[in-house]
């Protein structure tokens, strides 16, 4: 396998090389420029660490990152950062406190509780019985992702911030008595980190058969633990070294057309696989400091086209973390653009579904194939077909996630208008690239299009306050108002707690 930039990479250089050039000094592809340098004391409920030190050259892109990923101070992070990363912990949080009811949820729960009791860790929306960190966070990571809700990453990196780095960083915080800085910056040094993996991947480790965030999430996971634990360098190189042989997950569910409950467990297990990872390195036991790059590593292992360069560009001056992008409608992350557009395009020429003869869905060779399922089997199956997705949105409100209730694959209008919609692949659009063109054929003969490439939530449209506040309202609304409204404010003001046991529900 070479190891030379490939179609896909040069593609994804290229745009970033245009945002570059056309961005302002402390605004660059990727997120903000790194605000100065030097830090202050570390606060209370806040580890030491050193001040990062990323050069050209000099060690390997694990150790680098590594090294990266033991220094990050709070104090260097630039406030926009710890915006989006306080954004995306306040999305986790309803989305795991939604994610607590459902079945599949509480039969994690059930497990986590009878495994890992006897700790100082909250599984959110589950009662305030404690649990041992790597329950916790297989408990929260899984539930988090347990309705296609939770917050990834555009472009796309494969990693869910939220769910992998929040729910194993919250486990640690509270076991530990950890305050709401240390978690900040640790969620930022997993997601600098966890998100260039997984655009090292060029997601061909899907092509290969294996989900994305069961494949990069420990590495994040581990990274976030570690920082929290205020590892050195060398302990986090053995961190990463470990969460290597934690990583796992396949889409076998995808293409079987059952047993999704699985695609919720690989993020939990991510989540879970960078606690144990962390913990072991705690104790001195070591990985391989090549797991990423090496013969027999990661990339290698896990993808038949990969991009080295990715790991480590833009370290240290520019942050990932501001890709982090948060989902609007209930499904897959594949659908957001294709049921943008069949909403825009009712809104704009006002015709129904009765209207509707056909519609047609172009976008990625992943979009046409892994996510083109024409009768799925269940609500969690439903949630991952585009085609459903976009028939869906003719009937129910896609941004409810109750509109995915358990009859919803039964339902013979939906199913019947999904057979009505075709997917087709763009050509060049690589399969990391979520845009989609639709084009809908009414009865009468009109036609309408529509090419979308960005939806509220992402990075080009970031949720504002009251867009952030009202998805929150939606998913926690089995709960009081006014207490959902108030721990809504508390984690938009995290920075300010010193210890975090009241973040329960």
């Amino acid at each position: 396998m070479s190891e030379c930039t490939t179609r896909r990479s040069r593609r994804r250089l290229f745009l970033q090389g245009s945002l570059i050039a056309g961005a302002a000094p402390q605004l660059l592809m990727g997120g903000l420029a790194k605000a100065g340098e030097g830090a202050s004391d570390a606060k209370p409920g806040e580890p030491a660490h050193a001040s990062p030190n990323v050069t050209a050259g000099g060690p390997s892109p694990t150790v680098t990152l590594a090294r990266y990923g033991a220094a990050l101070r709070y104090e260097e992070i630039p406030a926009p950062v710890l915006q989006r990363a306080k954004d995306c912990m306040t999305d986790a949080v309803a989305t795991i406190i939604y994610g607590a009811s459902l079945p599949w949820s509480k039969m994690i729960i059930a497990y986590a509780r009878q495994n890992g009791s006897g700790g100082r860790s909250q599984i959110l929306g589950a009662g305030t019985e404690p649990v041992h960190p790597p329950a916790a966070a297989l408990a929260q990571g899984a539930m988090a992702h347990a309705f296609e809700l939770d917050n990834l990453t555009k472009p796309d990196s494969g990693g869910h911030p939220g769910a992998t780095l929040f729910s194993s960083g919250l486990a640690i915080a509270q076991d530990r008595g950890f305050g709401g800085r240390a978690l900040l910056a640790s969620f930022v040094a997993g997601a600098e980190v966890m998100i260039r993996i997984g655009y090292a991947t060029q997601h061909t480790n899907e092509e290969r058969g294996f989900h994305a965030p069961g494949t990069v999430g420990p590495f994040g996971s581990a990274i976030t633990v570690g920082h929290l634990l205020g590892f050195d360098a060398q302990t986090m190189t053995n961190a990463l070294g470990v969460a290597g042989s934690c990583s796992g997950g396949l889409l076998a569910f995808a293409h079987a057309g059952n047993g999704a409950m699985v695609k919720r467990l690989n993020v939990g297990r991510a989540a879970e696989g960078g606690v144990v990872a962390a913990s072991l390195a705690a104790e001195g036991f070591t990985g391989p400091s090549t797991v990423l790059e090496g013969e027999g590593g990661f990339l290698r292992a896990f993808c038949p086209e990969y991009d080295l360069s990715q790991l480590t560009l833009g370290l240290g001056q520019t942050y990932e973390t501001m890709n982090i992008m948060i989902k609007r409608y209930a499904c897959h992350i594949t659908a957001h653009t294709p049921v943008e557009a069949i909403l825009d395009l009712r809104k704009a020429h006002g015709f129904t579904a009765q209207d509707v003869a056909s519609i047609e869905v172009a976008g990625s060779q992943r979009m046409a194939t892994v996510n083109n399922i024409a009768r799925p089997a269940d609500a969690l199956l439903a949630q991952f077909s585009i085609p459903f997705c976009v028939a869906l949105a003719l009937y129910r409100n896609p941004v409810d996630p109750r509109s995915f209730d358990e009859n919803v694959a039964r339902d013979p209008a939906i199913l019947a208008m999904t057979q009505r919609v075709s997917m087709s692949v763009t050509p060049g659009q690589g399969n990391g690239d979520l845009a989609s063109t639709v084009k809908v054929t009414l009865n009468d003969g009109r036609t309408f299009s529509e090419r979308v490439t960005a939806f509220s939530g992402t990075p080009e449209r970031p949720l504002d306050r009251a867009g952030l506040r009202e998805k929150f309202m939606l998913l926690t609304r089995d709960h009081p108002e006014s207490t959902m409204s108030a721990l809504f404010d508390r984690l938009q003001n995290l920075e300010r707690e010193q210890r975090l046991e009241w973040l329960r529900v």
